[in-house]
């Protein structure tokens, strides 16, 4: 078994995919490659590729509703590509579940820098128990998605990653410097008040009351907690639609 991480690139630009095939295999990754979304979701469920790189404009299924039906499948992360450099695209790719986007034009070695920052941000997102509830709050670490009382709660990339290691480690206490390198990089550990922002911003889309919070404590000085308990997938409450 070969420890490469395998990535699926997915573009209706044959040149672009033989491009990106020629050279993050030169870089040492495994590459597989689809011309559409169609041809994207078959070789996603075949082959279960590390990383998927998606490009956003595509004919008939654009990568926006690629990456919806890839997070039903998978929990590979995902790097979009699109030649729209503003805001809302970003804004927009990374609230529907992105892990990060590049845009076109982008050098070979910028590309395999932020997938492999991606694919070090991703080790250890995975979990013996792939479900925590926290009150009404289901948080799927498998599919990275987070429900409240059966409705899908929409959280930025850098909300997830924060939330996800906490629920990775539910009822443990999280020191501060232990999430702001995990979540932020090694050159953030000592920006607490950067840390309670975020904290604070998923407080107001998690807790009945964010000025009482019950899910994520506060461990004044150390870290914070997030009070919830693993559960099985089969016996979670019923998800998003």
């Amino acid at each position: 078994m070969t420890s490469e991480p395998l990535v699926l690139a997915v573009d209706d630009e044959a040149g672009i995919l033989r491009l990106i095939k020629l050279e993050l295999s030169q870089q040492g990754f495994r590459v597989v490659t689809a011309a559409d979304g169609e041809e994207a979701l078959r070789t996603a469920e075949e082959q279960r590729p590390d990383i998927v790189l998606l490009d956003i404009v595509m004919p008939e299924m654009t990568g926006l509703e690629v990456m919806r039906k890839l997070r039903e499948q998978s929990s590979a992360p995902i790097i979009l590509v699109t030649a729209k450099d503003t805001d809302s695209d970003k804004v927009r790719g990374l609230e529907l579940g992105a892990d990060d986007y590049i845009v076109k034009p982008f050098s070979p070695d910028e590309l395999g820098a932020r997938i492999r920052a991606v694919l070090r941000r991703s080790v250890g997102a995975g979990s013996t128990e792939r479900m925590v509830r926290a009150g009404d709050v289901e948080i799927d670490l498998d599919r990275r998605l987070v429900t409240r009382n059966g409705d899908q709660i929409s959280l930025t990339r850098t909300e997830w990653l924060l939330l996800q290691h906490l629920a990775a480690n539910a009822g443990k206490v999280m020191m501060n410097a232990e999430l702001l390198s995990k979540v932020w990089g090694p050159e953030y550990r000592d920006d607490v008040q950067y840390l309670r922002v975020w904290v604070s911003r998923l407080r107001h889309k998690l807790e009945p009351d964010p000025a009482d919070p019950t899910i994520i404590k506060t461990r004044q000085g150390i870290g914070y907690l997030l009070e919830g308990d693993a559960v099985s997938a089969a016996g979670s409450a019923s998800g998003p639609a």
